[in-house]
């Protein structure tokens, strides 16, 4: 009893450390990154802390299970370097004494970690999608950000404006470039203004202006001012192509079997599965060997993790791509991690082995 309450309690407050740690990491970079699509116009700056918050969503599994892993690691690290495991040892209790205990801190972590997996980050994708698809579906000149130069819908035109009135009806100072195949088409005009017409239609109309028109490859251009000067802003075509797989429910996934979808749930089925693996095989990882220096089972851990993980993500490709078939995908990386955590667990359990030479008399091994 007093065995599992230390553990559980020196477990608890470093999977908070650790987790706490790593969250930081995640919110900071997926931060960065949120705010650089914004910068760019690739992202709604109005959505950056609900896309933050939904792509903070998708990667808590993965989180929680490096957590997890480095809890328990640590945990047995810091055991083995104050000699409590050779004190527990010698009162009769092996490393395979610790696995139930364990497994009893493991076993949370791996049924939100599921639920995250199969539940929640589906539902955070589709979230985050329908986020990007209504950005993407906004009008030309609601793209446009006053100082920048802003790409259009279609891809055919760059706007600049100076600036814009609170209700972005209102322009000055409009630089518009528009492509059609080899003809280039320059626009620059004094001020502007967005109407919409009866049909629902939308204008921009520009005032006091030039167009210069010509081919890019000729270098012949034609100028022409004028007073008036109307641009149609035609909305993005809705996308008629199929979600992605990572928005799909885990239940659509089942119910439509393609290669990548069963690629992408052996990927959600691979998450708890992992948690409870990785949450076995640290305990013999932490075994420290003092010939060989403190932080080699570390690095060894560390590397163990990363070749699990790339594995996951191998298996998951070769599935989508039909390179090997679910049935074998589905347990191929998590058997081999079972093996080795089998090995190390029998490798460190076992008595050392003793030669019959060395059992022999003294007397008896000494030459004539």
């Amino acid at each position: 009893m007093l065995l599992k309450t230390a553990l559980r309690r020196e477990l608890g407050s470093l999977a908070g450390v650790v987790f706490s740690a790593l969250f930081t990491i995640l919110v900071t970079t997926t931060l960065v990154r949120m705010l650089g699509r914004a910068a760019t116009g690739r992202v709604d700056p109005a959505s950056v802390l609900p896309l933050l918050a939904f792509s903070t969503v998708n990667y808590l599994s993965v989180l929680l299970v490096l957590t997890l892993y480095c809890a328990i690691l640590i945990a047995f690290t810091r055991a083995w370097r104050d000699s409590e495991m050779v004190i527990w040892q010698a009162n009769g209790l092996s490393i395979a004494s610790w696995i139930r205990p364990v497994m009893g801190f493991a076993m949370p972590f791996a049924v939100l970690v599921g639920i995250l997996s199969l539940v929640i980050a589906p539902w955070a994708n589709v979230q985050s999608s329908e986020y990007q698809a209504r950005f993407e579906q906004r009008q030309d000149i609601s793209r446009v950000a006053a100082g920048q130069f802003r790409e259009s819908a279609g891809g055919n035109r760059v706007f600049f404006v100076e600036s814009l009135d609170d209700e972005q009806t209102e322009v000055r100072n409009v630089f518009v470039v528009q492509q059609k195949g080899p003809e280039l088409t320059v626009v620059v005009s004094a001020s502007g203004r967005v109407l919409t017409m009866p049909d629902q239609q939308r204008f921009l109309v520009l005032e006091q202006g030039r167009r210069y028109d010509g081919a890019t490859s000729a270098g012949d251009f034609r100028m022409m001012s004028f007073d008036r000067y109307g641009l149609r802003l035609e909305p993005q075509e809705s996308s008629s192509a199929a979600r992605s797989t990572k928005a799909l429910g885990t239940l659509e996934l089942v119910a439509d079997p393609t290669p990548r979808n069963l690629g992408e749930l052996l990927w959600r089925v691979a998450q708890p599965v992992s948690a409870v693996l990785l949450a076995l095989l640290a305990i013999p990882l932490a075994s420290v060997n003092p010939r060989m220096g403190r932080s080699i089972n570390l690095v060894i851990a560390l590397l163990i993790y990363v070749v699990y993980n790339n594995l996951m993500t191998l298996t998951q490709a070769w599935v989508a791509q039909e390179r090997i078939p679910f049935s074998i995908g589905v347990w191929i990386a998590h058997a081999g991690v079972a093996l080795v955590a089998a090995w190390m667990y029998y490798t460190r359990t076992r008595l050392p082995r003793r030669s019959l030479w060395r059992l022999l008399p003294t007397r008896s091994r000494r030459p004539a």
